[in-house]
């Protein structure tokens, strides 16, 4: 592994997701004393480049003692390189993430995996987007799937 170890959580629009797993996980690397790490965030679609997370997202993570400066931004060709894991949220994300690498050259050796794999349960695996849901369940269920997934990811 490159000296400072990175991870890059993805979502399709880096506005619900993933700068929610970006403030989680920099909150455990703090907590953890994990020295040269490098935690990011990034969407596949330029809907919220330059923008904050979405409010109920940033809600959440305060009711947590978590807060982000996180602006969005789309993830680059670049990222591929930089990063050691690249998070997605989805399949399709990370369908999406895995075809954008194949198509570099050099191939990139970075690790592009569901986060929610990490939970080690199938059924729990993909942090559905809570964007389009009513209230806050959405982000709820989200932040939890996205805790316990950073924790034993960290392990």
């Amino acid at each position: 592994l490159k000296s400072i170890f990175t991870t890059h959580a993805t979502q399709l629009g880096n506005t619900c997701r993933s700068p929610m797993a970006e403030a989680v996980l920099q909150h455990l690397v703090l907590k953890k004393n994990l020295q040269d790490w490098q935690v990011d965030s990034a969407g596949l679609r330029d809907w919220n480049v330059g923008k904050p997370p979405q409010a109920r997202g940033l809600h959440l993570l305060k009711q947590h003692g978590l807060k982000t400066k996180h602006l969005g931004r789309m993830i680059t060709a670049q990222d591929f390189y930089v990063f050691d894991y690249i998070f997605a949220m989805d399949t399709s994300n990370l369908m999406e993430l895995r075809q954008m690498a194949a198509g570099l050259q050099p191939p990139p050796s970075c690790k592009i995996q569901l986060l929610g794999t990490y939970i080690g349960r199938k059924e729990d695996e993909i942090i559905q987007d809570p964007y389009f849901s009513q209230g806050m369940g959405g982000f709820n269920t989200a932040y939890l799937q996205i805790l316990e997934s950073c924790e034993n990811f960290l392990r």
